[in-house]
């Protein structure tokens, strides 16, 4: 009868093969997406030869992207690792880790985001700093180079409050002791395009600043400005972008404490 009493016990309590198996399937993608990204980062760096040399790291004066894929590739790549593995082999210390760790990302977003609607002036300053700091290392980097293109021809804007910043730069400041061709110019990147030309004018910046009516030729706004105008068109959006990643977080976060739950129960009855 006792014997009985206790096989009942251990039936009752099991894990679910669903919640394990689909945290499994949900880190797998994780810890792959994780490992592409840190991949493709340290392959970047080796292409510019940062892995031969460790200290030039620190010699970029402004941003490198590089940076986004080895620091997001790698908690991507622990935290799948974490989730995969704990969920698999039925690991609690892993799944208590995996919750833990997704947990602080989580209240640290929190608190990012409620930093920064506080904070809007001060935001927008070290916005405004960082841009500028970036536009004075332009050339130092190609990986810099080709974000700050990009955002440029995205947000149809020059420099972080006008074509003006590129003084900031020393290959397109309009001190007569510039000997650079790209003096008083700016990147091809703030020209307006137009729609006849198949082919990129990488020139068409040359000596633009020199005019009076350089609104004819390149975007006089400031990205910082085009920046806030694009988050306030599409302030819906972005909020349903990062209210699904926090959504998700909490879903992983709730998933893997329902796993070491039903773990316990099943060691309990042993």
């Amino acid at each position: 009868m006792e014997m009985s009493r206790k096989h009942r016990q251990f039936k009752g309590a099991e894990v679910s093969c669903c919640v394990k198996y689909f945290l499994f399937g949900f880190n797998i993608v994780f810890w792959l997406l994780g490992a592409a990204f840190l991949g493709i980062g340290l392959w970047a760096w080796a292409e510019k030869g940062v892995l031969s040399n460790l200290s030039s790291i620190t010699d970029l004066g402004g941003f490198d992207p590089v940076w986004l894929f080895i620091v997001v590739g790698g908690v991507m790549f622990i935290l799948g690792f974490a989730g995969c593995i704990g969920a698999l082999r039925e690991n609690t210390l892993l799944l208590k880790f995996f919750s833990v760790f997704l947990g602080l990302i989580f209240f640290l977003e929190l608190t990012a985001g409620i930093l920064a609607f506080v904070f809007k002036d001060w935001i927008k300053d070290q916005l405004n700093f960082f841009i500028n700091n970036n536009v004075k290392a332009y050339r130092d980097d190609i990986d810099l180079q080709n974000l700050i293109d990009f955002a440029q021809e995205y947000w149809s804007c020059c420099g972080a409050h006008g074509p003006d910043d590129w003084n900031l730069n020393i290959y397109f400041n309009c001190t007569d002791r510039n000997p650079s061709r790209e003096r008083c110019g700016v990147p091809f990147s703030c020209c307006i395009k137009d729609p006849a030309e198949d082919v990129i004018n990488t020139q068409c910046g040359y000596d633009v600043r020199q005019h009076l009516d350089r609104q004819r030729f390149i975007y006089t706004k400031g990205c910082v400005g085009q920046f806030e105008k694009w988050l306030q068109d599409n302030l819906i959006i972005v909020a349903g972008v990062f209210v699904g990643i926090a959504l998700l977080q909490i879903f992983g976060i709730c998933l893997a404490q329902n796993l070491v739950s039903d773990i316990r129960a099943v060691k309990a009855n042993w």
